[in-house]
């Protein structure tokens, strides 16, 4: 049997999605409740990494396992199981031509920005606090340049072992709310600390700390022409499409 578990997660608990030896990770803690749930050989694959302290609204992962449950006693059992930083929202029972990881088209990314002059200590581990007046028009012009197909190695962390960095952005914008400021940007695959750069990158331009365009930073393929990387705190896979 194979289900696919759409999950939110609080990721200021954990790692990362990835499981490792000594840190708590989401995948570590699915695991876990898995194996409570269904045995010792269920095995849990996600749909990507996430860095620690990132958060989820949507990502997916697949438990292959050899006993049967309905969809809802999944999603009960595994709430009622959890680690209160994570919640399943859905289970759905998938043959085995699904993958959690290969069968995405693509995902999107939320990364939010506190913009005020006064920090809440409510947004702490859930935004990143800029106090600066951030022109969001602006940033959202400059958003528009990374909508297509192009090489993004300046917006991927140094000493990334990756050497295709051709990627694909469908949509990528700037809106406000109020004091929040929200990059949202959907492709069909990010490149190490991506979203975080081009997050860092767009504020940097706005503060007139980088003078040149998003075309000229891409063109360059030179991470030193891009921004800072915005913290981790403030990113959100906000969905994964399939």
């Amino acid at each position: 049997m194979r289900y696919k578990l759409t999950l939110s997660f609080d990721g200021s608990a954990f790692c990362g999605w990835q499981m490792q030896k000594n840190a708590p990770s989401v995948q570590g803690e699915i695991t876990r409740c898995a194996r409570e749930l269904f045995g010792d050989t269920a095995t849990v694959t996600g749909a990507s990494r996430t860095d620690s302290k990132v958060h989820a609204l949507g990502f997916v992962c697949h438990v292959d396992t050899s006993k049967e449950l309905s969809e809802s006693s999944v999603v009960s059992a595994f709430n009622h199981l959890l680690d209160p930083h994570i919640a399943v929202l859905s289970c759905e029972e998938v043959d085995d031509t699904f993958h959690a990881r290969y069968s995405a088209v693509s995902k999107e990314y939320h990364y939010v920005i506190h913009n005020s002059s006064v920090p809440d200590p409510f947004l702490k581990d859930r935004a990143w606090f800029y106090p600066k007046k951030l022109d969001d028009k602006k940033m959202n012009e400059c958003a528009r340049g990374l909508v297509g197909e192009h090489d993004f190695f300046s917006f991927m962390a140094a000493g990334s072992k990756i050497t295709d960095c051709v990627r694909t952005i469908y949509s990528a914008e700037v809106v406000r709310n109020g004091d929040l400021v929200v990059l949202k940007i959907a492709g069909n695959g990010f490149l190490y600390n991506m979203v975080r750069i081009i997050a860092g990158t767009l504020v940097d331009i706005d503060a007139g700390r980088i003078n040149k365009s998003i075309d000229d930073i891409i063109l360059s393929r030179s991470r030193e022409c891009a921004g800072v990387t915005a913290p981790a705190h403030a990113l959100y896979l906000y969905r994964v499409n399939y």
